[in-house]
């Protein structure tokens, strides 16, 4: 869902401004996944040099393609989850 962050923001976001957004996401685990888009081309990264090193994010174009299939994924999973934790209920 980092994608869908950055995307959202239609621009950069900062780490920080990210792990807000992400309640729950521990710091090693969005580092790790960021580290993992920015490998994959997803993501882009830029380091500002400040004191201390503020580091920027944003989708690439390829990064960009993957917005609207998972936007239909979370749509789908909003509308259904009930049921399908319902069915796992027994």
């Amino acid at each position: 869902m980092a994608v869908l962050s950055l995307a959202a923001a239609d621009g950069e976001l900062r780490f920080t401004e990210l792990r807000r957004a992400m309640a729950g996401v521990s710091q090693k685990m969005l580092s790790q996944t960021l580290k993992a888009l920015e490998r994959d081309g997803l993501v882009s990264r830029r380091v500002e040099a400040s004191n201390p090193p503020r580091v920027h994010y944003r989708l690439t174009e390829l990064g960009a393609t993957l917005v609207p299939p998972l936007r239909g994924l979370r749509e789908w999973a909003e509308r259904y989850m009930p049921l399908v934790q319902e069915h796992a209920a027994g």
